[in-house]
Order: structure tokens, then C-alpha cells, then sequence
């Protein structure tokens, strides 16, 4: 067989060489070692292991040296107790890897039919997937898609049918470079960072909590203005001594995997901001306790040693949420692509939309349908799925520096 002079990766002629079986170290070392000594050349190569099941293949361009390759590699494979198959071909895969993006896949369970689904659309869309990488086990499954050849906004919206009604989250974002890199993550705290809502857990202090929590819900569902609700709220903590902002400080929950999240973004040299419609009394502790870097939110006016029922200067509303992330990205010499927000109510969206990715985290059903993706298991360490990052490299980095993980709970199927 004639050998084409090509220098496009066309019109080659290959040699893939693939064993499959027991996974063990030293198999990769092995093959390669007895294909060497033949003046092959290395044009692919990929491994991957499933529970503890390897599959190994190696694209080579063989030269004169095809039957002495074969042989080479029967006599590997037997002797690490593999299967093998050998396969002759002409070229390598020189399609164009544009429009790169990441498609992450998050369920509890996560079902076959699930990520059918999910395999099916992004070939409809004329998209190739060009690698598969588990990102978690626990406490969510979690896989991520590395595709070419696609628009990101419009796969991004047939993708976002199949979480529907499959009941997974499915986030798409732009691949290759764009994933690397320092970023600005921005977090809502009521419902989001922290489990409850600042403001409900001071009007408890005052017996009017489930008046005041009635006009959160409304509020956070975008069925009322948000700094005519707050400023109408606040007014009910009028009397109310500040000691309360201790009590308050001291009840706040932390959502599960907050610590772990801010911890990690951290490591990697990110940014993390916390805005928020509540108030800085509290906002600010818990920045400081996390080591947040930037913090907004509204201010409760003292006098005297209680409080007014009412606020200081500018509300922390939509649109002022919005404007603290251009802020904080400006102040880090940040573009926008390069920021991550994270909410879950109706004062978040314009702050979700502006982000180069905006994240409805158990969000209520109007922030969902209209921000890029969705997270609606109960971990906020599962954003870092949406990066690329893995759960292994979360614990391989806490067991470094020896940081306690605390793994959460396995969700039952059907969760």
C-alpha cells in the first residue's frame, strides 16, 4: 500500500491498535513499550477506565512495519490477559474542531434514557461529541460531553427540553479556552448561599414572620417590586433592638457545600462576590468567615440601639444586582464572559442574564425558564460541576492541605 506525502492528516495510512479488559498499572507502559523499535509514529491516543474496566487505543502511523506492529501487540496483549483488535485504515479525523462547548449533565439518579436523550440531540444539532468524562458519583451523577461543531445557544435551548422533561440538569457553555482560566463568581445569600432568608428570620423576632415570608414568596417570584416589598418589610422590624442582628448571625445555615464551593474557587485564583437584596449586617460576616472578596447589600438604619424599619441609601435590587457584578468584574480587570452568577429568585435574572453564566439554583419556576441552565439538586458545590472541575479533584485537593470533606448524603433514587 502506497503511503501518501501529506501534511493535513489526510490519506495516511493507520493502524489503530485497542485492548480492552482488567484495568491494572503499567498496561499503557507495556503496549507502548512493544510497539516501540518499529519507527511508528503516535498520531492518537486514548484511555479510559470505567469500574475498573480499561479500554486503551493507540492510532498509529506504522510505516513498513504493519505486520511486525500486529504481532508486537498480540504478544503484549496475551501477556497482560487482554483482548485486542487491530484495525488497518487511511486517515485520521482532520474535521474542524470549531464551536467547541461543554455540555454538563447533572441527575440523581441519572438514567439511560436520560442520557439517550441527551447523545441524540446533540447529533440532531449536526455536533460531535469528541470526548466523555465522569465529573461525579455523588452526591449527583454527573458527566461531561466535550462536543465540536456546535452553537452554543442554540443547542443550549434544545438541551434545555430534554432536562425538562427528563427531570436532569443540563448545562451548556462555550468549550476550549473559554473553560480555563480566572473567573468572577457572583452568588446571590438568602435561598442560595444560606438555606434561609435574612429577613424572615428577624421579623420571627417581632411574631410577624409568616406575614413578612409571604411577601418574600411574592417578591422572589416577580409578582411584586422588589424594593417597594423590601422597604414594606423592613418597616416591620421598627422597635427592634440590634442585639437581634447577633441572634440572626448565629442562626444563619450555610446551604450544603457552600464551604466546599467558595473553598475551591478559591484555590484556583478565582473571585467570589456575594450580592444581595438582604443585608450587610449579616452579608458582611459571612463574607469575612468565607473569605469573599467582594460583598453588597442592603443597610439596616440603627439609631439608638434599634432598629428604624428602615434602610440606608441605595436598595440592592434587580437591577442593582446586575450593576455590583459589572463592578466587581471591572475591579478584577474581568470581561463578562468571564463571570459566573448564582440566584434564585426574580431580582437575580437581570445579574444572571448579564453573567458570561448565569445559574438558577433551586430556583423559583420564573427564574428557571429564563436563565441559561439550572441546578436543582441540593448541593451549591455542584456549580463546580458546571466548570469542568471533579468531585475527585474537590477531595484530592482538601486531603492536600488537609481539609476535613464531609461527603454529603446519597441521594435515593427517584430523589
Amino acid at each position: 500500500m502506497t503511503e501518501a506525502n501529506s501534511t493535513d492528516g489526510t490519506d495516511i495510512q493507520t493502524l489503530s491498535v485497542t485492548v480492552t479488559g482488567d484495568d491494572r498499572p503499567g498496561v499503557t507502559g507495556t503496549l507502548l513499550g512493544a510497539l516501540s523499535g518499529f519507527d511508528a509514529e503516535v498520531l492518537d491516543i486514548q484511555q479510559v477506565v470505567v469500574n475498573r474496566h480499561l479500554t486503551l487505543t493507540v492510532l498509529l502511523r506504522p510505516g513498513t512495519h504493519v505486520d511486525q506492529l500486529r504481532d508486537a501487540a498480540a504478544v503484549a496483549a496475551h501477556r497482560l490477559g487482554l483482548d485486542l483488535t487491530v484495525v488497518e485504515g487511511t486517515g485520521v479525523n482532520a474535521r474542524s474542531r470549531q464551536g467547541r462547548a461543554a455540555v454538563v449533565v447533572l441527575g440523581a439518579p441519572l438514567r439511560t434514557d436520560a442520557v439517550s436523550l441527551v447523545t441524540s440531540r446533540i447529533a440532531d444539532h449536526g455536533a460531535n461529541i469528541d470526548r466523555i468524562r465522569r465529573l461525579s458519583r455523588y452526591p449527583v451523577t454527573t458527566v461531561e460531553f466535550d462536543i465540536s461543531g456546535a452553537d452554543v445557544a442554540s443547542l443550549r435551548t434544545e438541551l434545555a427540553l430534554v432536562a425538562t422533561s427528563e427531570g436532569i440538569d443540563i448545562a451548556v457553555a462555550p468549550g476550549g479556552l473559554a473553560r480555563r482560566g480566572r473567573r468572577l463568581v457572583v452568588l446571590d445569600v438568602d435561598s442560595t448561599l444560606i438555606q434561609q432568608e435574612v429577613i424572615e428570620l428577624l421579623a420571627s423576632h417581632c411574631g410577624r414572620e409568616a406575614e413578612v415570608a409571604e411577601v418574600t414568596a411574592r417578591a422572589m417570584a416577580g409578582e411584586l417590586d422588589f424594593e417597594e416589598s423590601l422597604r414594606a418589610r423592613v418597616e416591620t422590624l421598627a422597635g427592634l433592638p440590634a442585639s437581634v442582628l447577633d441572634e440572626v448571625r448565629e442562626a444563619v445555615q450555610l446551604t450544603p457545600g457552600a464551604r466546599t464551593l467558595v473553598r475551591t474557587l478559591k484555590r484556583l485564583g478565582f473571585t467570589v462576590g456575594l450580592v444581595s437584596g438582604g443585608f450587610i449586617e449579616i452579608v458582611g460576616e459571612l463574607a469575612d468567615d468565607l473569605g469573599i472578596d467582594h460583598a453588597r447589600a442592603n443597610r439596616l438604619e440603627i439609631v439608638d440601639g434599634h432598629l428604624t424599619g428602615r434602610v440606608i441609601g441605595e436598595v440592592v435590587d434587580r437591577a442593582g444586582k446586575a450593576r455590583a457584578l459589572r463592578e466587581f468584574a471591572e475591579e478584577e480587570g474581568l470581561p463578562l464572559s468571564r463571570t459566573v452568577a448564582i440566584g434564585d429568585g426574580a431580582n437575580d435574572l437581570d445579574m444572571l442574564d448579564v453573567a458570561g453564566l448565569g445559574v438558577a439554583f433551586n430556583a423559583k419556576p420564573v427564574v428557571q425558564e429564563q436563565a441559561q441552565t439550572a441546578v436543582n439538586v441540593p448541593y451549591l458545590d455542584s456549580v463546580l460541576y458546571l466548570l469542568g472541575i471533579s468531585r475527585e479533584e474537590i477531595e484530592e485537593a482538601d486531603l492536600d492541605d488537609g481539609t476535613p470533606t464531609q461527603a454529603p448524603p446519597v441521594p435515593h433514587a427517584g430523589h
